[in-house]
């Protein structure tokens, strides 16, 4: 039962051989983008919609509490990343100090998380892509603009080529891909100041009453979850991102100091633009209304009379919300690597290409499986199952943290998490609290989840690992 307790070494790498390694190539402005470019997206554009259907006017306290608990792990994330500068994020931090059979269920709960976020943003990115093709082809079959969830729906046909499309570039090398991706952040931000600075004019004090018309937590028709709570299980979607700038720890050129920045400056620069830019959307159209829209900020800008600007909204997101499938892309596919390369999964998932120092094969493997998942099912299924391997994986990260501080104080760290025995408690609490928030159909989801996912550890990772031949 050796299995279930052993560990890798924090100082140094388990049978990694020559093109296996990843690329050193970003610098801390990267990271940043990296982690705005995954935040800022589906959550703000598409999912702020939901969330104001299930709490009202609270789902301002919904933000402020998921990027709260993200606001604790974050610094959780810091100080582990650059502790161990690798490839592999929650899942490599836990398999240096809580063994294989837990990074195990780690990695196997982040396979879930990034796969399905792509395949989410896909979904919100083909909600705001479909108005155009119905303006430019307007003979274009609407079965193919909709999942088979949407009478006579087939498959949402722009959700598969955008995942596709986005795999295809992150195949070229990681600094062309991080640059496109600072380009296109900029175009988003840009677009989220015009809405603020438009809708403010609007802004009217009484479509926050009542500010909590569903309570903290109650239940809807049909046993749905609604209230800030719940609606605050969903938000958390739209905050986390910056684990992925974790998963970019080997292909940073100076993580010691880049990495923090990169977490920590992205997180809090995304929470500021949430709260802005849901005040804004609330102010100008009462919740009711704008919660019924696929793209609710399109909505309040056709509410206010600009359907000008409510078309550059929507181009905006056509354009900038390819950045989130693309930052949470490359994290699937380099979590996907180094399981790979510890011999958790087949090997030849973590060759690298010599000519553009990616991993070619597993984020094309990556990009397919989102498609298909883009292509039938809806965004707020994916979005709150994507939220449970999430939230495992923030537990882990905490947790980790936390016994290496007790079991090694002494170790040198380039990033201390400020009160420690707080923060970790806080976002282990604050995860756990979330989850349990979660539809009871996600937690059971999740759950045969990993019990898959241990029957495939105990026939292949167990015997297949480094570790199991040293």
């Amino acid at each position: 039962m050796s299995f279930l307790t052993r560990r890798i070494a924090i100082d140094r790498e388990i049978g990694h051989v020559p093109g296996h390694g990843l690329k050193p190539t970003l610098g801390w402005p990267h990271l940043v983008a990296l982690g705005v470019g995954a935040i800022v997206g589906t959550g703000i554009y598409t999912l702020t919609g939901v969330g104001a259907g299930m709490a009202g006017p609270g789902v301002l306290l919904s933000f402020a509490i998921a990027g709260a608990v993200c606001a604790a792990a974050a610094l959780c994330y810091a100080e582990m990343a650059t502790l161990m500068p690798r490839a592999g994020s929650a899942y490599t931090y836990s398999y240096a100090v809580m063994g294989e059979s837990v990074a195990w269920i780690v990695g196997w709960s982040l396979i879930l998380e990034y796969t399905l976020v792509c395949a989410a943003v896909s979904v919100g990115w083909a909600n705001h892509a479909s108005v155009f093709v119905r303006d430019v082809l307007p003979g274009f079959p609407e079965a193919l603009l909709n999942g088979p969830h949407v009478p006579g729906g087939i498959v949402n046909l722009p959700a598969v080529v955008i995942a596709l499309a986005v795999g295809g570039l992150l195949s070229l090398g990681t600094r062309e891909s991080a640059t496109v991706n600072f380009i296109l952040v900029i175009v988003k931000l840009t677009a989220l100041a015009a809405f603020v600075i438009i809708a403010l004019p609007g802004f009217n004090a009484a479509h926050f009453e009542p500010f909590s018309p569903n309570g903290w937590s109650s239940v809807g028709a049909e046993g749905v979850k609604l209230g800030i709570l719940p609606a605050a299980s969903l938000m958390f979607f739209a905050f986390y991102g910056f684990d992925a700038i974790s998963t970019a720890a080997e292909e940073t050129k100076r993580p010691e100091r880049d990495l923090t920045i990169g977490i920590v400056g992205s997180m809090a620069l995304c929470t500021l633009i949430y709260m802005v830019v849901a005040a804004a959307a609330i102010g100008a159209s009462p919740p009711a209304e704008f919660s019924k829209s696929g793209e609710p900020l399109v909505y309040v800008m056709q509410s206010l009379g600009h359907d000008l600007v409510a078309r550059v909204v929507a181009g905006a997101a056509v354009v900038a919300l390819p950045t989130v499938i693309m930052v949470f892309m490359y994290g699937q596919s380099r979590v996907f690597f180094a399981m790979a390369r510890d011999g958790m999964l087949p090997k030849v998932l973590s060759k690298v290409s010599a000519k553009s120092g990616t991993p070619v094969l597993v984020t094309l493997l990556t990009a397919a499986i989102a498609a298909v998942l883009g292509g039938f099912l809806t965004l707020k299924e994916i979005a709150e199952l994507a939220n449970a391997g999430t939230l495992a994986a923030f537990v882990a990260v905490a947790l980790s943290m936390m016994l290496l501080r007790m079991r090694e104080p002494a170790r040198p760290r380039r990033f201390k998490t400020p009160l420690w025995w707080l923060v970790g408690p806080l976002a282990i609490v604050g995860c756990g609290y979330l989850f349990w928030n979660l539809p009871v159909k996600t937690q059971t989801y999740f759950l045969y989840w990993n019990l898959f996912g241990v029957l495939v550890y105990l026939v292949y990772g167990r015997v297949k690992s480094n570790l199991a031949k040293l």
